[in-house]
């Protein structure tokens, strides 16, 4: 029995994958298993998984059409995983290569539920990154999710099957910003999850992803609040801001337009001015970059911000 299971929830990626499941077989720990969980690609995804497949029996195809990422991650740890720790990652991201050996070394503490790191934000290629996620030097709380969620993606968390279960796994019902949701109910149902200061993570900032939609991100991250309230935590106004500064410097990555990161950050101003400027670094840098990207060529903003 591995140690890690890796879920890969797939669609249509027939781009990225391979260099997805090649960044898995660079990785320094071997004793793992990838779950490729295909939502009804209709490109080469599956015969790139079947061919990793042959060449490396960790790799396994499984099906779950039509059904969601959510749905697809849930497919995959219910009824495919056999290791205690599950590990997600997403079609089109990439892993550091000793990002399983440190993760196996923090699980080896028994009273750590989940654990992410830091995410280096690229297009192409990793050595094209100009941004890296900040990692705060506290456990995971719902108050902290409700601002900017530090986990950033999917492929950045590692929990243990036991508080996935608990938790009751993923809300299939839930398109953008699903993960959201799932870690405040995970944090809520008494999960404890810890930052590691590592860059562990590459996440492709993809212009069309579903990651780019903003509009359905605060649709998401409404119903993200529902649920925080049923453990009684509720969002402040230093929340709001913090969260619209987090949609600006999105908005700037995956280059929404000339005066959406803009209008997000002013948002987040008018919402709580300390709070978007704490810290005052990232309050000014992101105001700054949201005012300059107005006047900017978009070949420029990519350039610049992505």
């Amino acid at each position: 029995m591995p140690l890690f299971s890796i879920i890969i929830p797939c669609f249509n990626a027939e781009e990225t994958i391979a260099q997805t499941l090649a960044s898995l077989t660079m990785q320094s720990f071997p004793d793992w298993e990838a779950i490729c969980i295909d939502d009804g690609s209709t490109d080469a995804t599956v015969a790139l998984i079947e061919a990793a497949a042959r060449q490396d029996a960790r790799f396994r195809l499984a099906r779950n059409t039509g059904k969601g990422p959510s749905a697809a991650r849930n497919a995959g740890v219910n009824d495919h995983a056999n290791a205690g720790l599950i590990a997600f990652c997403d079609a089109d991201d990439l892993w550091q290569p000793h990002k399983l050996t440190e993760l196996a070394l923090i699980f080896c503490d028994q009273g750590i539920d989940g654990v992410y790191g830091q995410v280096g934000f690229f297009r192409n290629v990793p050595s094209d990154a100009q941004a890296m996620s900040n990692v705060p030097n506290r456990d995971l709380s719902i108050k902290t999710l409700l601002g900017e969620n530090p986990v950033c993606t999917m492929s950045n968390l590692t929990v243990r099957k036991s508080a996935f279960v608990r938790c009751g796994g993923f809300d299939s019902r839930i398109v953008h910003n699903e993960d959201l949701e799932f870690l405040i109910r995970l944090v809520g149902c008494g999960a404890r999850v810890v930052p590691t200061p590592l860059l562990q993570t590459w996440y492709r900032t993809s212009i069309g992803g579903l990651s780019t939609d903003l509009d359905a991100m605060q649709k998401g991250r409404r119903q993200a609040i529902t649920t925080a309230a049923r453990f009684g935590v509720r969002p402040s106004a230093a929340n709001h801001a913090v969260h619209h500064r987090y949609l600006a410097r999105r908005a700037l990555r995956v280059d929404r337009g000339r005066g959406k990161a803009l209008r997000h950050a002013l948002i987040g101003l008018a919402h709580s001015p300390a709070g978007f400027m704490s810290p005052v670094s990232r309050g000014v840098m992101t105001l700054g970059a949201a005012i300059v990207a107005t006047i900017l060529p978009r070949k420029l903003r990519l350039y610049l911000f992505s």
